[in-house]
């Protein structure tokens, strides 16, 4: 198969959603109707002893929500399919957002019951400055929820959606019938015994098949035919070319949990989802079909395989084809390296690959020279753009709880803040280290992976900070000289070495701005 054949089979999507409307599961099943598990695992479960695929941490199994983005790769109908499954809970958001920058499509999943919600929003939002085709999939049909029609009007206003349904629910919760597939023009009828493998479905092709009456009644027929002909002069018909640009979304439904809607969904996006996209660049725009290799870190991972300590960069392949020991150029650090056993993922099995193409994910094992937002290429001096970093909003001071263990302690925290799931400062003044995250969980989720991965044991200290900022300026200045006499107290060094004021309210922080207008205070360390 040539290099553009390769590139028109990769599909790279990500799944966004508030926590809970059943992201993780529905992965699962994309996985067990892929042909890439036999068996689906359980998010939580007491009757299911086989947990998500995705959800590969341990602290993920304990609580039963993700707290990293997981990889998952597999074949269907000859398309390559690369699943990022994103964490929901707005704690974890960070992974989220940069995880959005390595995809060319969504799914976005909306609980029946509950509608859009606050996460939803938030991601959407994102996906809309970047016009990321999204595909809505209105999931847990077989509970009780809101009526189909309202569910597409919230989407459209509370999301800001232009939506068009391939896909429509006969009946809702305990009088769930099936779905009628506006895109396949068929029916299937719901059968909530299979949950874990693939059942037969009762399929007809026709609203006006002759058993179908008998199976759902002639009133749920009625209503049915009712339906389509008011989604027929509503809603616009479905354009590819609308999808692709971001201007018209998709919606389908079904039951992740009951594997129902799953497979058409899955039918559905590897005929209408995008190939790999272009990519801007700060210097241009990067076409996939291009010779030259380019690629960007988007996501750091410690101790993958606990066993071996071992970290992964996570490289999204924008151009060309990445190759097993071929030597790359390092654009922040100006130096050429070669990779001797580059991974594909399935969550947290891995696997050497010897070629990758455009949208596919590669692991590369890290010594420390990786940080998230760094570009490789075949030699050209590119920089990706639009990898966030966001100023921590919550602090504490963490303390070492076992002496005889500081040096596992000093590596623990050392790696995971390169995963970029919180930032490490010390104080100028007393030398104490202080942990910075965008959610008050993080805390939890390191205090539990060092003490499980590094074998160290930490407490923290509330500590009184309302936002980071790094400091820029002349340092030989009277300003500069000045504002590091007056405000030690509250000075820091970040991992990097750059200065960071620790303001421990909004006002005082206005009043350093007003004070020292020679001074520039940043709210992202990349400045």
């Amino acid at each position: 198969m040539g290099f553009l054949d390769e590139i028109k089979r990769r599909r790279t999507f990500g799944i966004i959603s508030h926590p809970d409307a059943g992201k993780t599961t529905l992965t699962e099943k994309l996985l067990l109707f892929g042909g890439a598990i036999q068996e689906a695992g359980a998010v939580k479960s007491n009757k299911i002893k086989k947990t998500a695929t995705s959800d590969f941490m341990e602290i993920e199994r304990q609580r039963g929500i993700s707290v990293a983005t997981s990889v998952l790769a597999f074949i269907y109908r000859d398309k390559k399919i690369n699943i990022l499954d994103t964490p929901g809970h707005k704690d974890f958001a960070e992974d989220t957002f940069r995880t959005l920058t390595a995809v060319d499509s969504v799914i976005v999943v909306i609980d029946v019951a509950k509608g859009v919600e606050e996460q939803t929003e938030k991601l959407v939002e994102v996906c809309r400055m970047r016009n990321i085709p999204m595909i809505v999939f209105i999931n847990k049909l077989d509970r009780e929820g809101k009526d189909a029609f309202d569910l597409l009007d919230e989407v459209e206003q509370k999301l800001g959606l232009q939506v068009t349904p391939l896909s429509l629910p006969i009946g809702m919760g305990y009088d769930f019938k099936g779905i009628y597939n506006i895109w396949e023009q068929n029916v299937q009828l719901f059968d909530g015994e299979q949950k874990q493998t693939i059942g037969k479905k009762a399929h007809f092709d026709s609203v006006d098949h002759p058993d179908l009456e008998a199976a759902i009644g002639s009133k749920a027929i009625q209503n049915l035919k009712d339906e389509l002909e008011l989604i027929e002069g509503v809603y616009p018909k479905f354009d590819r070319t609308a999808y692709l640009k971001g201007t018209l979304q998709p919606v389908l439904f079904g039951s992740a949990l009951n594997n129902f809607g799953v497979q058409e969904l899955l039918n559905c996006f590897i005929e209408i989802a995008p190939e790999p996209l272009p990519k801007a660049s700060e210097e241009r725009v990067i076409n996939p079909q291009e010779d030259a290799f380019s690629g960007f870190v988007f996501k750091i991972h410690a101790n993958m395989d606990p066993n071996h300590r071992d970290r992964l960069a996570f490289v999204k392949v924008v151009s060309g084809t990445f190759q097993r020991n071929s030597p790359y150029l390092h654009v922040r650090l100006d130096k050429k390296l070669k990779f001797s056993s580059p991974n594909t993922f399935f969550a947290e099995r891995k696997e050497i690959v010897d070629i990758s193409y455009p949208g596919d994910i590669v692991g590369l094992h890290d010594t420390g020279n990786f940080k998230i937002g760094d570009t490789l290429t075949s030699g050209e001096p590119l920089h990706f753009k639009g990898i966030p970093s966001f100023s921590p909003e919550h602090f504490r001071y963490i303390n070492n709880s076992d002496p005889m263990k500081a040096k596992q302690l000093a590596k623990g925290i050392d790696q995971l803040m390169d995963e970029g799931v919180a930032q490490l400062f010390t104080l100028n003044l007393n030398g104490r280290k202080v942990i910075g995250t965008v959610g008050a969980l993080q805390f939890e989720v390191i205090q539990y992976r060092l003490l499980h991965e590094y074998g160290a044991k930490c407490s923290y200290e509330n500590l009184n900070v309302h936002k980071a900022c790094w400091i820029e300026g002349d340092e030989k200045s009277d300003a500069f000289q000045e504002f590091r006499r007056i405000k030690q107290k509250f000075l820091a060094q970040d991992k990097r070495g750059q200065l960071v004021f620790l303001a421990d309210s909004a006002f005082s922080l206005q009043m350093a701005q007003d004070q020292y207008k020679e001074l520039q205070f940043h709210f992202t360390s990349e400045f």
